[in-house]
Order: structure tokens, then sequence, then C-alpha cells
């Protein structure tokens, strides 16, 4: 099937508005083993930015710094121009960041509207609870046909989508998908792209995201860095990685 390609076009450097988040010289890893080193990134307001990169590049490793899951051994985090760096994970999730890891994240015991309502729980005003359910349901319409549904039946795609439902019902500023497409039909990835895309231009939501397939990534993306080895290893805009003859000297 032949996907629609999703992105935004760019200019200029690429950026179409200022800075939600901005990594400078970060450095960071397990315990007294470094894995990242010195990586400087930024996600623009309303963008989708890729981060590339094979298993064991980094790209894991980094985000959770960046939220707060694991301590920094140098460098600069500033989300919102304040800086973030080290600072614990509820409280960067409660100023705006979201994660959806690689694993499926959902709460399995629960039937799918429970799994949304405790996205919710932190939203005391019930008019945007009820606008945020309206949005995870027109973007993902089987989530809405499956309300009752145990949330640990459903198929990973539909799983990942409910991750994503559960994450925009408290409302981030900036969501960050740890490889999305793994393992996924090529139809259900199309769908999560597609709505991170639109989430992008229509909410001016920024997302992060973290990916090994390129094709499925260049669609939507507004700039890409590749990492390798803990490393940037280069940052361009999208149209310029879609203008490459060949990626595999970048990996």
């Amino acid at each position: 099937m032949e996907l629609p390609d999703l992105a935004s076009p760019v200019a200029g450097n690429g950026r179409t508005g200022g800075p939600v988040l901005t990594i400078e010289k970060l450095r960071t890893g397990y315990g007294r083993k470094q894995v990242v080193f010195d990586v400087d990134l930024e996600v623009g307001s309303g963008e989708i930015d890729t981060v590339l990169g094979h298993n064991g590049s980094g790209k894991s490793t980094t985000i959770k710094t960046v939220l707060g899951l694991f301590p920094s051994m140098g460098g600069e985090v500033t989300f919102l121009g304040r800086d973030v760096t080290n600072v614990d994970a509820s409280e960067n999730v409660k100023a705006g960041m979201a994660l959806i890891p690689s694993e499926r994240f959902v709460f399995p015991d629960l039937n799918v509207l429970d799994n949304l309502l405790l996205g919710g729980a932190n939203e005391p005003d019930p008019v945007r609870r009820k606008e945020r359910m309206e949005q995870v349901y027109r973007l993902f319409p089987v989530l809405q046909e499956r309300t009752q549904q145990i949330a640990g039946t459903l198929s990973g795609g539909q799983q990942r989508m409910l991750s994503l439902g559960l994450l925009l019902m408290a409302g981030p500023k900036l969501l960050m998908l740890d490889e999305p497409a793994l393992a996924l039909a090529p139809i259900v990835v199309q769908q999560i792209f597609a709505s991170g895309r639109s989430l992008a231009r229509e909410e001016n939501l920024s997302v992060l995201l973290l990916e090994q397939n390129v094709g499925q990534a260049l669609r939507v993306t507004d700039r890409v860095y590749v990492m390798r080895a803990g490393r940037i290893i280069l940052e361009e805009t999208a149209q310029e990685m879609r203008a490459r003859p060949s990626y595999w000297d970048l990996f």
C-alpha cells in the first residue's frame, strides 16, 4: 500500500515555531556506564521531529533522561523555557511531557473507557475532559466501538492507539513516542502516524518520534536527527533527508 506523504512543508532552518524542548550537550547512561554523548536536539512548537537509529543507539535512554526517569551525567534539558535537567518525571508529566514507551502501555485489566478516564483524571474541567475524549474517538474510532472491552484483549495496534489516547486525555504539550511502528501492521502504522501529524497541525502538539523505520518516519516528520553509538551524527530537514539517494551510510 502506498502511504500518503503527510509531512508539512518547512523552510529556512526547518523550524515552524519556537522550541518546546531543547537538549544541549546531554550525557547519560545506566549507572556509571555512559551511553549517550553530548547530544544536542530541539523540538519546535507544533512540529514532529524524529530521531532515527538502530536498537542500542541511545534513543530510548535519551528520552527517558529528558522525562526524568534516568539521571543526567551532564548537559541541560529545557522544556517550555524552564531548565528541567534531573527534574523528577512526575513533575515533568504535570508540566506537559508524555512518553509512550516501545512496550505496550495500557492498564490491561481495565476496559477502554476506564483507561481513558484514568488518563484524564488530573483534568479538573469536565468540559475539557469531554472534548479530549471526543478528540481521541475522532482519531481512533475503533476505541469508541470498544469502550467496554478489556484493554489487555485488544490487538497490539489497538493497544498502541489506546496508549496514545490515554496520554492525550492528559493534555500534553510534548508527546514522545518510542518506536510506535514496532511489530504493527502497515495499515495500523499509517493510522498512528497520520494521527500524530494531525495533532501537530491542528492542536499545536509537539511530537518527538524515535524510529528505525526511515520510510514511515519521513512521511510525517519535519526534522530528522540520526543517532549512532550514542551520538547525533546528522541533523537535516525531512526534505533534505528524502532527497538522499540512500540512507545506508548513516546507520
